[in-house]
């Protein structure tokens, strides 16, 4: 067996805590303790370092660029030194207590100061009368940490909260305070607290009070993967690779541990353990280890761990990865450990990467020869072209940019901004941006929970747990409903509840294909449960559930109709593609679709609406209204059905005379960001779509800039339908017209109310209430315009004209209103416009009709 080699330490400086730090370019290794001198080692070399001389005295942390490195110290001290000169620049910053942490921003602008004050500094490296103060914490800070993409800092402090900062604007702003997530510890404690942010910036690792590394997710600060069982003591220390591929952790048992970030699992361990009088790598490696690993850091290019410990000491580990797993190094950036990753998911309400298009960019090969007698040829090198000797080493412009083929690109063009504003980086094909699919009443996965249903019968929710779900269904009415809960293996991710069963898909795998399953929740039969398999490689985009049929919309734009008990009814491919959701209503079958890419780069969305039973197309691939911007959130049947949709802007909008082909139209019943709880202007809420029904809208509140709901299950809240007429009037305004807004806003809805009921009767065999209900609802019409009429008289004889016109919107064909309307008439004693209503109703009551109203 070949001898283990043995680890030397580099004594970098007098025995105590010392810590590190890589220029990013990865040729300056810079170390910082106790002693007034700052050492400089050039990575792949032997020579002695470069001494700093004359510095400040126990050191507590450092960070650098290429160009410069900041230090600070036990006395308050923060101190930016040059790389170029090896000496002291300036004193950024003085603190009354200690400096315990600095954290640099990606660009090397900004440096965020820890000390045990209990405010963060956050000082310009360019101009240090630049300052930014953050003050929300209640005890003295431990570390600071930025995200890779610089506009968010981790704060953490004593007590073990981490307070997480917006930097994006002038001013910073506290966005999450995250409690329970770390432990609490003394100032000058080894173990650690720091949020480690991940090189793909959605998510941070922290030292649990288990001993364990738990990954958070900045879309929802939740908790995702976790690192268990690796260290016996407090963590001391931890850093990704550059690539985010590997986490390597040090602890106070004396251990240094690397993981897998992709498994979680330990790929090494290696115990630095006392023996001999010579602390000795009992596991792998022989090292020269006799304390407490304090700070660590990976080059930012070579296979190279470099830490410190708190006697001083300095160890540059090359080839730290075994050669089995150094390929993983190689590998580009890698995804953060989500329990599930909202970049790979394409189910529920998280976004996909966009379909269409190309698919692969096109490879950059060799480029097209040129035929015998092609100019190129003729010309040779020294012809009309430059032969590559002119450079754009300015940035000018006046050299062409060249593909891969030989030809012009159109690099030089500005790029067309879509819903994102931005294109992802290596396409060389434009594509679209399409919007993304999404199964109504389901939210995305937080953690490892996620809603699969929620509506007003009840809802779905699922936990993962790892190598199961489990399923538990809940309804409002316990009365009618028992509650249910089931152990998963298929791993379903959406499901459909109503009254008469439970409806559940899961997508395909290396097991099983997609699968959808139905449970009834009453039969009259031992057992009615069913399950059916779609074809190989074709997964659930949506689905919809309705008293008659099952409706599935697919990955390959089939729509596919069952029966409750699974019998197919109709299968056909979606003439708007690709599939974005679908609903249904009794025997109607609403689904969405992408359809003609409009100006600013994003498809229209397209709804097709038809009668299953009577295989009957009402509305064919017509335009889902959506402003510019805006993203449908959801889509569903009102309980007297009518099609309703909610988009990222707030509104509420129903379809009016869907039932007649080429006449429907989106009208707004509400506008959330009109709502009377929102007018002074405190409140900062968004709004959940569930259901409407009774003619309101019921919704879940979010808050805190919350996009779904989560557990514990949110109370449903209500809002009567309100249009969007007029702006807001101010309290101190006019009674008067309040009233008259009041009154118009009432009018204009209880005729989109009416419209809707007229439809209904006309276009099905309405019954005996329904007929009734048209009746009392064009009274209720009429009794507006008559209240309308009223404040107008109340003005002044001027607005006789507008009462006028009012009187000739009634409805009422009996003549019972007119009569009303001349008495308000009298009443105000407006007698011009009494003789003009007479006249009205005299033409009325002989049949005659003005030309316009034929």
């Amino acid at each position: 067996m070949a001898p283990e080699q043995l680890l030397r330490a580099r004594p970098a400086h007098i025995p105590g805590p010392t810590f590190l730090t890589y220029t990013p370019n990865g040729r300056k290794l810079i170390t910082a303790g106790l002693n007034n001198a700052i050492r400089v080692f050039l990575s792949g070399s032997d020579a002695e370092p470069t001494n700093i001389d004359d510095c400040q005295e126990s050191n507590t942390a450092i960070v650098a660029t290429n160009d410069f490195f900041i230090t600070g110290s036990e006395d308050g001290t923060v101190c930016k030194y040059s790389l170029e000169s090896n000496s002291l620049d300036q004193i950024l910053v003085r603190c009354t207590l200690p400096i315990r942490d600095l954290a640099l921003s990606p660009d090397g602008n900004w440096v965020a100061v820890a000390s045990e004050q209990l405010v963060v500094k956050v000082v310009n490296t360019n101009d240090m009368s630049r300052v930014l103060y953050l003050r929300d914490q209640a005890k003295p800070v431990k570390h600071v940490s930025f995200d890779p993409s610089g506009t968010l800092l981790s704060v953490t402090s004593h007590d073990g909260q981490i307070y997480v900062y917006s930097l994006s604007s002038e001013q910073p702003e506290l966005i999450k305070k995250l409690v329970g997530f770390t432990s609490s510890f003394e100032p000058d404690a080894e173990a650690s607290s720091k949020a480690v942010w991940h090189p793909d910036g959605r998510a941070f690792a922290v030292a649990t009070p288990t001993r364990d590394v738990q990954v958070v997710s900045k879309g929802d600060w939740e908790r995702q993967r976790i690192f268990r069982s690796g260290h016996r003591g407090d963590i001391t220390a931890s850093a990704w690779s550059p690539n985010g591929a590997l986490l390597v952790t040090s602890g106070s048992d004396r251990s240094l541990v690397l993981w897998d970030n992709r498994t979680q699992s330990i790929l090494k361990k290696y115990i630095l353990a006392a023996a001999d009088a010579i602390n000795r790598l009992i596991i792998d490696r022989q090292e020269d280890v006799r304390a407490t690993v304090l700070d660590m850091v990976w080059h930012p290019v070579e296979n190279i761990l470099s830490y410190t410990n708190n006697d001083g000491e300095l160890y540059i580990n090359t080839d730290f990865v075994p050669l089995e797993q150094a390929s993983l190094l190689e590998k580009g950036l890698q995804p953060a450990p989500f329990i599930h990753d909202p970049l790979s998911e394409i189910s529920g309400n998280s976004r996909r990467p966009q379909i269409n298009g190309a698919k692969e960019a096109m490879p950059l090969g060799r480029g097209r020869r040129g035929s015998p007698d092609s100019l190129d040829d003729i010309l040779g090198p020294d012809g009309m072209s430059d032969g590559g000797f002119i450079e754009d080493d300015d940035g000018a412009g006046y050299a062409e940019h060249v593909n891969g083929f030989g030809k012009r690109s159109n690099a030089h063009l500005d790029e067309l901004a879509g819903r994102n504003g931005k294109r992802h980086a290596g396409d060389d094909v434009w594509q679209p941006q399409v919007h993304p699919p999404f199964q109504p009443g389901s939210t995305p996965w937080r953690g490892n929970r996620k809603y699969l249903c929620l509506n007003l019968t009840g809802f779905v929710w699922t936990v993962d747990q790892d190598s199961h779900h489990t399923v538990t269904v809940e309804f409002y009415d316990r009365e009618f409903h028992r509650d249910f809960h089931f152990t998963d293996p298929f791993l379903y991710d959406k499901a459909c509840l109503n009254d008469n069963g439970t409806l559940f898909s899961c997508p395909s795998s290396d097991r099983h294909p997609a699968m959808l399953y139905y449970r009834p929740h009453e039969t009259w039969t031992a057992r009615t449960d069913w399950r059916t398999e779609l074809p190989k490689n074709e997964n659930v985009i949506a689905m919809s559930l309705s008293d008659s049929y099952i409706v599935v919309t697919t990955a390959t734009n089939y729509v596919r109709v069952y029966t409750l008990f699974g019998t197919p009814i109709r299968v056909y491919r979606q003439k708007s593609s690709p599939a974005v959701t679908c609903t249904s209503w009794r025997d109607y079958v609403l689904t969405v679709g992408n359809g003609s890419v409009s100006s600013d780069g994003t498809t229209r969305l397209l709804y097709t609406i038809e009668n299953v039973k009577r295989d009957e197309m009402f509305q064919s691939e017509d335009i889902v209204a959506l402003s510019e911007g805006a993203e449908l959130k959801n889509v569903f049947f009102s309980d007297t059905g009518d099609p309703c949709i909610y988009d990222s802007e707030g509104v509420l909008l129903v379809l009016l005379h869907w039932r007649t082909p080429g006449q429907a139209r989106w009208v707004p019943l509400l506008d959330t960001k009109q709502l009377d709880r929102l007018a002074d202007g405190k409140r900062e809420e968004t709004y959940w779509p569930v259901a409407v029904a009774q003619e309101k809208f019921h919704c879940i509140i979010l808050k805190g800039g919350d996009q779904y709901p989560y557990f514990p299950r949110p109370l449903l809240t209500e809002f009567d339908f309100q249009l969007p007429l007029t702006a807001k009037t101010k309290i101190d305004d006019d009674d008067l017209d309040n009233e008259k807004q009041t009154l118009e806003e009432s009018f204009v809805r209880n005729s989109v109310m009416l419209d809707l009921l007229e439809d209904v009767v006309t276009a099905t065999n309405a019954s005996h209430s329904q007929r009734s209900e048209l009746g009392r609802r064009q009274v209720e019409v009429d009794k507006v315009l008559l209240q309308l009429l009223a404040a107008e008289c109340r003005e002044g004889e001027e607005k006789g004209m507008k009462a006028l016109e009012i009187v000739g919107l009634l409805r009422d064909k009996s003549g019972k209103m007119l009569e009303a309307a001349g008495k308000i008439a009298t009443r105000f004693e407006r007698d011009v416009l009494g003789d003009k209503i007479r006249e009205m109703a005299e033409r009325m009551l002989a049949g005659i009709r003005d030309e316009e109203s034929k």
